[in-house]
């Protein structure tokens, strides 16, 4: 008779962390002011003011927006604060950059509010392959969190993970 397979890991005090868990739900957006723009180079302010207020903002109701302008144009910063007020009644979140740049700041957020008391002096693993977005700063942040709580910190997966930080 075959020895009876026994899951070392489940009944082991190691915890996985997976960032995936907490991915918010929600669009993301990545608005491009260049067609606002005069030629898409020139900001002219009654122009500019014109289209913000014409603009339906309703159809980002609860997306994460990320403004940019794709050309080299310079354009002020009241610019996007004044599309941000307009998308504030509507959107859960407005940043202005990249869409990693978003999921970035999302995820700062989601980080800073965790209470991560569970894992005190437990070995953590960091989850490291995921399905949606995690950006690598929310790895980071989420290890630099961690560090003074847990007694290790590992990353991947419990068959193959990588050792990060073991308390002395």
């Amino acid at each position: 008779m075959a020895d009876e397979i026994i899951n070392r890991v489940a009944n082991s005090k190691l915890k996985v962390v997976d960032l995936e868990d907490y991915y918010p739900a929600g669009n993301r957006i990545l608005f491009d002011i260049k067609d606002w723009l005069m030629e898409g180079l020139v900001l002219r302010e009654k122009d500019f003011r014109a289209q913000v207020a014409a603009h339906d903002w309703s159809q980002y109701q609860d997306c994460y927006v990320a403004l940019y302008c794709s050309t080299d144009a310079i354009v002020p910063d009241w610019a996007y604060m004044l599309i941000s007020m307009e998308l504030q009644d509507y959107a859960k979140l407005t940043i202005t950059g990249s869409l990693v740049d978003l999921e970035s700041i999302i995820y700062t957020s989601i980080i800073s509010e965790l209470d991560l008391e569970v894992y005190r002096d437990l070995p953590v693993i960091i989850k490291g392959c995921s399905h949606k977005p995690v950006p690598a700063n929310a790895l980071v942040l989420l290890s630099q969190k961690l560090k003074p709580i847990a007694k290790s910190i590992m990353f991947g997966e419990a068959c193959s993970s990588v050792p990060l930080y073991k308390r002395r």
